[in-house]
């Protein structure tokens, strides 16, 4: 017979010597998550990679978490029902938080449909380290885009619980930040951002 135990009673966090204080210092910045959210089509991954790159111009550590290329390992097992969805998202959270606690500047550019799930994710963060950016773009535009040819396969039923035709995008209410990706520039999107993130003192002062 198998011994089955409860995982979580065994399980027991270990503290690092190392904080994420200690390695904010040294990186000379502070860490959050930069949570960007939007339609397929909506710039998501563009602006969030723009803004990477004016980061690590300056000399800032970051990464991008994106939607795609997480689904080719992490999250390779999962489907695109509400429920897989929502454990996507999840895990995404989780892997956020350790990179904040990494003193990393994370950008996650995922669809996250659904409020619920982007609560999840702000809630596993300490106040003021999760940024919700939302990337703004009519869905007519997004269809129009349609970089993937996702949007028409969705009209023709090859595509099911597709964000914005058969499935819907809880936009949000109070995001830290709203970017109007049709009808800006990304340059123009990209230092909306970096404004912020000077406005909430995560970047030094002489960045």
């Amino acid at each position: 017979m198998t011994e089955t135990t409860d995982k979580s009673s065994n399980v027991v966090w270990h503290q690092s010597t190392v904080s994420r204080k200690r390695r904010e210092e040294k990186n000379n910045h502070k860490s959050v998550v930069l949570w960007f959210t939007g339609l397929s089509g909506s710039g998501k991954s563009t602006l969030a990679h723009a803004v990477e790159e004016q980061l690590y111009q300056l000399g800032l550590n970051t990464f991008v978490l994106d939607g795609d290329n997480v689904r080719h390992g992490l999250n390779k097992d999962l489907g695109f029902n509400d429920q897989e969805r929502k454990e996507n998202i999840r895990r995404i959270s989780e892997a956020a938080k350790l990179m904040l606690e990494a003193g990393i500047i994370t950008l996650t550019a995922f669809i996250s449909p659904f409020k619920e799930e982007r609560e999840m994710a702000r809630s596993l963060m300490p106040h003021g380290d999760f940024i919700e950016i939302h990337c703004y773009c009519p869905l007519e535009v997004c269809e129009k885009r349609d970089v993937k040819g996702l949007y028409k396969r969705a009209r023709n039923g090859e595509i099911k619980d597709f964000t914005g035709i058969s499935s819907p995008y809880e936009a949000p209410v109070k995001p830290e930040l709203k970017v109007d990706t049709n009808a800006q520039t990304l340059e123009e999107a990209a230092q909306q951002v970096i404004a912020l993130l000077h406005e909430r003192h995560i970047l030094p002062e002489n960045k």
